[in-house]
């Protein structure tokens, strides 16, 4: 099996010095020097303010791969935004035993997650609100689509061409053409083939 290539980043060269002697001493995980390399990247702060989430968020924009957040202090009011940069499991620097670190990188690089019960209940309570608040009144889904964004991008990946969208769904071509410029343009997608894709890693189809 291959090895998970682990970066590591923190605030102080002790606890830097710590989290990488740790992930070394597991066979199954390699400590790269820079974040291009990583397959995950451990990320440690004493605790979680402003400037620390404009960092992640910046990491996140430059390597979109999983992060595990140590941390002493994240305010539940901060965990959406956490996870928007990509952090998919949270230890509590009191609680992260070599295990548990372990674990967690392991969890991340498998696509899953790791968060204390607190954390995870606070993230689905923004969500929620989400849902209830941003999204259902402009009539768009947790993926970022509307029900008619859905249904063009449905019969797209079903092979139709547009005159055959509009006949199925009783709409003018220029409707079909205008949903979908709409979604290419507000989701900064290519074209038709990268909207139906982004449309099918959303589990909107």
């Amino acid at each position: 099996m291959d090895r998970v290539r682990v970066a590591v980043q923190a605030v102080d060269p002790i606890t830097l010095a710590g989290l990488t002697s740790c992930l070394k001493s597991r066979p199954e995980l390699f400590v790269v020097p820079t974040h291009a390399e990583a397959d995950v990247i451990v990320f440690a702060a004493d605790r979680i303010n402003a400037q620390v989430l404009a960092d992640l968020r910046q990491s996140a924009q430059e390597v979109s791969v999983p992060r595990v957040l140590v941390t002493n202090e994240l305010n539940p009011a901060d965990v959406l935004s956490a996870v928007e940069s990509r952090v998919v499991a949270v230890l509590p620097r009191t609680a992260a035993t070599g295990a548990r670190l372990i674990n967690s990188v392991l969890a991340a690089a498998n696509g899953g997650g790791v968060m204390p019960p607190d954390l995870l209940g606070e993230l689905l309570k923004q969500i929620d609100y989400l849902q209830r608040e941003v999204l259902t009144p402009r009539g768009l889904s947790s993926s970022g689509l509307t029900t008619r964004e859905v249904d063009v991008l449905r019969l797209m990946a079903d092979g139709m061409d547009t005159a055959e969208i509009a006949q199925k769904l009783c709409y003018s071509e220029r409707t079909v053409k205008n949903v979908i410029y709409g979604v290419t343009s507000r989701l900064n997608l290519r074209n038709r083939p990268h909207a139906v894709a982004y449309a099918m890693r959303a589990g909107a189809i």
